[in-house]
């Protein structure tokens, strides 16, 4: 019986439409093979959107988005918008769509291939084997605490504030994501905070040990920040899930995605209590290489991965598109942003036109 899903598209900025357009084409393939049915429907965010309507995510694209199964988001902003008001800037459009889609939660892997090990700037007994799941608080935390601004001092000095905040409910929910994901993986899982000089970190401890007693199977630990910061680079190995708020939860992932060679390659899924997911590249618009097909789509294709494992439980397929990433790589093709030598450099649309081989024939071309 064909599974019918219905698929917000948000082009974005920049590589966005050429890496999402390949991405379009192998889900395209797999929903042939798979009986799964796409109903795919375009809308505006970011600098695109700010050009059409002057708001960096209209309410019709929050209205297209909330009525979908899922969302594949593929890149926002680029210098052009630079230079407007915060509240202008594709990137508050992005802020914008998780509020009002609820998304709490942000699975950032940073799983490294076989075949770019010698692409990572660590040594290859360090990463080889690296396999991260960062679980990320996405709603709370710094970047959405009250009260924050720029307000004037009664000297007449501006002083910058944001507030770091979180309530229990919202540290539970997190935490039990990221508890059930350490379940479905290596039953580890480590909780980063600052509960060394934060109250709000020690809350965010306190309640995840409270969490850990649901959970007997997985093995729990606790980093501060700057430690977990170290350890990602000394010995990343360790490392199964993390979980940890908002601003580290940024950074950190963002670390760990350069351990794998390269940040071109690093999916992620955002989720919420319920309603759709929105599934995107960890990487940017890359404007300067924008409409020269030299853009990398393989971060957007396993976005979509992602999409048919967390975001539509079809994991049979996700398995399926994540295999045909690895087999293209085994042949040697490459992108710039991860070419080395004796290997055969293409661009955006061959890159995609590979993956389809490899999708149709089921088997690695020689």
């Amino acid at each position: 019986m064909t599974q019918q899903y219905r698929i917000t598209l948000l082009p974005g900025d920049g590589i966005g439409p050429e890496i999402l357009a390949v991405t379009v084409e192998v889900l395209k393939v797999i929903g042939k093979q798979f009986e799964i049915q796409f109903d795919f429907q375009e809308a505006l965010i970011g600098g695109a959107a700010i050009d059409e309507t002057g708001e960096p995510l209209p309410e019709e694209t929050l209205k297209c988005c909330r009525s979908c199964d899922a969302v594949l988001l593929a890149a926002i902003g680029g210098y052009k918008w630079d230079d407007l008001p915060r509240h202008q800037r594709p990137e508050t459009g992005l802020l914008g769509l998780r509020a009002g889609l609820g998304l709490f939660a942000n699975l950032r892997p940073a799983t490294i291939f076989p075949q770019l090990i010698d692409a990572s700037t660590l040594k290859r007994e360090v990463v080889e084997g690296v396999d991260i799941m960062v679980v990320r608080e996405l709603t709370g935390g710094i970047y959405f605490g009250l009260p924050k601004g720029i307000f004037e001092t009664e000297t007449g000095e501006r002083r910058g504030v944001n507030t770091m905040a979180y309530t229990e409910s919202e540290i539970d929910r997190i935490a039990k994501v990221a508890f059930e994901i350490a379940r479905k993986r290596r039953n580890k899982l480590c909780s980063v905070d600052k509960a060394n000089v934060l109250d709000v970190s020690q809350l965010w401890r306190d309640r995840v040990t409270k969490i850990a007693q649901d959970y007997p199977d997985v093995e729990l630990s606790h980093l501060y920040v700057d430690n977990a910061a170290m350890q990602l680079i000394r010995a990343p190995k360790q490392f199964d899930t993390i979980v940890t708020g908002n601003l580290f939860g940024d950074i950190l992932s963002d670390e760990a995605a350069m351990l794998t060679g390269s940040i071109g390659m690093l999916p992620s899924a955002s989720l919420g209590a319920d309603g759709p997911g929105v599934f995107e590249p960890v990487h940017g618009s890359a404007p300067d290489i924008a409409g020269q097909d030299k853009a990398n789509p393989l971060a957007q294709v396993l976005s979509a991965a992602m999409m048919l494992r967390y975001g539509l439980n079809q994991p049979q397929a996700a398995n399926k598109i994540e295999e045909s990433v690895s087999q293209v790589l085994e042949l040697g093709y490459r992108t710039g942003d991860i070419m080395s030598a004796r290997m055969q450099q293409v661009g955006c649309r061959q890159m995609g036109e590979m993956l389809l081989k490899v999708l149709e024939s089921g088997s690695i071309l020689r």
